[in-house]
């Protein structure tokens, strides 16, 4: 049996990378998992993934998958999200909001339709998704959710680095700060009802299809850290109780230093 079993998770971001490599430990874990994005068969990206794709490793790991295909940015297609995921699977008992998108230029020259964009994915889309799935949650006594971070959300040091002076994260680090800042309200607000709410940053730069486009990293690049660590993370934060760890922002490595997802499981689970 794995820790996940009976469980219902709902990934955003999932054709690739980080969102990807979650989905399919989760199956591994016993999980059926709901899979949004925007790329799929019918309408590929500008990157390598698709939903089908997840959906055939999530299956391959002997797990259950939906896929939705859906604008983010869209209220009406998050609600719908929602929608399709309770009437498939009749509940959601883990909402992971991973996707990101991203425009590496300086703050002061990047255009406000960018930022906007930036900010409606990562998080509005959050926001409004964590919103939605809160009732159910609530009413059940338990309930997880993870919000996918990054350790730019740091302020820079000033003097600044020369990285930090070209200001190319600036923007990136607003929006990854700000779901932070929404990751430890929602922990307070849920805490009472059993709903433990974390944001899981990686520990090293992870070579997904996205920073390796920008040119942040190589795809081969031996000290970057692997999808999988973080999807191993996701797990034992999504089976920890929140009496345990809840509203906290932590680093992939720290978790699986710390933590086990059998030890949380034993010591506080509320199924």
């Amino acid at each position: 049996m794995g820790i996940l079993d009976g469980k219902v998770a709902l990934i955003t971001g999932a054709s690739r990378g980080i969102g990807a490599a979650i989905a399919e430990e989760f199956a591994r874990e016993g999980a059926s998992v709901v899979l949004t994005a925007r790329s799929s068969t019918e309408q590929p990206g500008k990157l390598p993934g698709t939903l089908e794709e997840t959906a055939s490793a999530v299956e391959a790991a002997g797990g259950k998958a939906l896929s939705i295909t859906a604008d983010l940015t869209n209220g009406e297609d998050r609600e719908r999200i929602v929608r399709e995921a309770l009437q498939h699977f009749g509940k959601i008992d883990i909402l992971v909001n991973n996707a990101a998108v991203t425009f590496f230029q300086p703050g002061a020259e990047l255009k406000l339709s960018r930022s906007q964009l930036m900010f409606d994915i990562q998080v509005q889309a959050p926001m409004h998704l964590s919103q939605l799935v809160f009732p159910g949650m609530r009413e059940r006594g338990q309930g997880w959710i993870l919000n996918i971070t990054s350790g730019e959300s740091r302020h820079p040091e000033i003097p600044p680095s020369r990285f930090n002076a070209k200001g190319t994260t600036t923007v990136y680090g607003m929006v990854k700060a700000g779901l932070e800042r929404l990751t430890t309200g929602f922990a307070a607000e849920g805490f009472n009802d059993g709903i433990t709410v974390n944001a899981l940053r990686p520990t090293k730069l992870v070579a997904t299809p996205g920073p390796v486009f920008h040119g942040v990293l190589k795809a081969d690049d031996p000290n970057a850290e692997s999808p999988d660590v973080m999807a191993r993370a996701a797990v034992v934060l999504c089976s920890a109780a929140p009496d345990r760890v809840s509203g906290r922002i932590l680093e992939s490595e720290e978790v699986l230093a710390d933590w086990t997802p059998r030890t949380q499981h034993q010591a506080g689970s509320r199924a």
